[in-house]
């Protein structure tokens, strides 16, 4: 199973009004693939070797890689490879296809290997990881890897989800979730991917295949560990069930209703994460190797979202 890379919306036609780009501009970028493409393009100025090598963990079919590339080359940057570590062979050959067509061939490197062993053979300018992260299982060795390929100098950027496992909600998220629940028409609770009616919401362990966040909730954990962070930007938790690919589709841009249903999830959603009430479940993220000293590594960050105020620590 081939996951979404989007972390805004994944499946929904409705975003509401109030949304997260406007706080991704605030930095400068307005979607995962420019904040990537700033990363490296950073990265690229950094690094002592030419030409920078990058390395995409778990790519898949490259089509984000591709265009990431594409937004180099369009910077007038152009001596950089991204290496685009994917198991499946399949995808491999339909990246290097969609590098062929878009003209970044000599850019885009397919390579087989499997996320979980991987060993850098190289060190890299940045490595990256996009919507990848939480189908791993041994996350330790993987950040002990992608340490050891960023060494003192790289970057790892991340765009990924960091809820509870298997996607579910924490209690206290899932009770809200189902105070909203009840609002909702019958028709709108109809489970489009399992094709099941839910008149109470049924926090599905989407783990269960595919090893689809099969340990979300250790990799924010793991990460304020091992590496220091220079940008962390977290979101969204509540507002997850109503714009995911099983209930997003009932929800109609054109529809006032809806429009004003999902704006006071989304509300609701930011006023109870500011408050540290419930914890995000999505993050983009920057970081270095561990660096050691006392001096002052904090974060860009979105107001007080700091990576240790979105962890959540409690059973």
């Amino acid at each position: 199973m081939r996951r979404s890379r989007s972390t805004i919306c994944p499946r929904s036609r409705i975003t509401g009004r109030t949304s997260i780009r406007p706080r991704l501009e605030t930095f400068g970028f307005s979607d995962p693939e420019q904040f990537f493409a700033g990363v490296l393009d950073q990265a690229f100025r950094e690094s002592r070797t030419r030409p920078a090598r990058f390395v995409s963990i778990g790519a898949g079919n490259c089509d984000a890689e591709v265009r990431i590339a594409s937004s180099l080359r369009e910077r007038g940057i152009e001596d950089f490879t991204i290496e685009c570590l994917e198991l499946n062979a399949s995808m491999r050959e339909r990246g290097a296809a969609l590098a062929r067509e878009a003209g970044v061939a000599a850019r885009i490197l397919p390579v087989a290997a499997d996320f979980n062993h991987w060993q850098p053979q190289h060190e890299y300018a940045a490595v990256i990881a996009n919507q990848s992260l939480h189908h791993v299982v041994d996350l330790e060795g993987l950040f002990d890897a992608i340490s050891r390929a960023i060494a003192d100098h790289g970057v790892f950027a991340t765009s990924d989800m960091i809820g509870r496992n298997g996607h579910q909600r924490w209690p206290e998220a899932l009770a809200i979730v189902r105070e909203f629940w009840r609002e909702l028409p019958l028709d709108y609770r109809y489970n489009l991917q399992l094709q099941r009616r839910e008149k109470t919401f049924r926090d599905w362990d989407c783990s269960r295949e595919g090893f689809e966040g099969v340990r979300a909730q250790d990799i924010l954990a793991l990460l304020i560990e091992r590496f220091d962070f220079d940008f962390f930007f977290a979101h969204s938790n509540l507002i997850d069930p109503f714009i995911d690919r099983s209930f997003g589709p009932h929800f109609d841009a054109q529809s006032e209703r809806d429009r004003a249903f999902i704006d006071r999830v989304q509300a609701r959603d930011e006023t109870e994460i500011l408050a540290g009430r419930i914890t995000p479940t999505h993050m983009l993220a920057a970081m270095r190797g561990k660096r050691g000293g006392s001096e002052d590594r904090t974060p860009r960050i979105w107001k007080h979202l700091t990576p240790d105020f979105c962890l959540r620590r409690h059973a």
